[in-house]
Parts: C-alpha cells; sequence; structure tokens
C-alpha cells in the first residue's frame, strides 16, 4: 500500500506561498525547510498571486450569490417534507 497523502491546513499553505512570494529564499531552501516538493511550493505561489486581487473586492457580492443558491434547494426539500408528512398524516 501507498503512503497515506498528507492534507496540509490553509493557514500552512498561506504562510509557505508568502514565504515563496517574499523572495527572501529560494524555492528549493523552502521545500527542504517545510518538507514540501518544490513544485507545490509554485503552485500554491501561483494561486496566492492570482487569487489576490479577490480579497479587496468591494461588496463581495459573489458570496451573497452563493449564499442563495446554497439555502434554495433546501428551502425547496423543506416544503417538499412537509408536503409528504401532511400527506402521510392523512392516510393514518
Amino acid at each position: 500500500m501507498g503512503n497515506k497523502r498528507k492534507q496540509h491546513s490553509k493557514e500552512f499553505k498561506a504562510r509557505v506561498a508568502l514565504e515563496a512570494v517574499k523572495g527572501v529564499k529560494s524555492l528549493s531552501e523552502l521545500a527542504s525547510e517545510f518538507k514540501l516538493h518544490s513544485t507545490q511550493i509554485r503552485q500554491w505561489k501561483s494561486q496566492l498571486t492570482r487569487e489576490a486581487a479577490e480579497l479587496f473586492e468591494r461588496g463581495r457580492s459573489s458570496r451573497a450569490v452563493d449564499e442563495e443558491t446554497l439555502t434554495a434547494p433546501l428551502y425547496e426539500e423543506i416544503g417538499r417534507l412537509k408536503m409528504e408528512v401532511k400527506f402521510l398524516q392523512k392516510k393514518c
């Protein structure tokens, strides 16, 4: 059997990516320090630089839309289940 994959916390990923963006140490130095592969550090660094602008968006309306799209199906299911309960109560 193979080794279990490591799952790193988002705080750890952010810390490593920030160190890479700072550029004080090379990727190979960071890889040996954090016991990671340099490709992984490069991916986290590029993700940080690519998505950094989203942190400063005004209003953050995209999150409000996401909440609505998540809750709408749940409310539909609640309504459907209430109708089923009423139907089953009539049968008994």
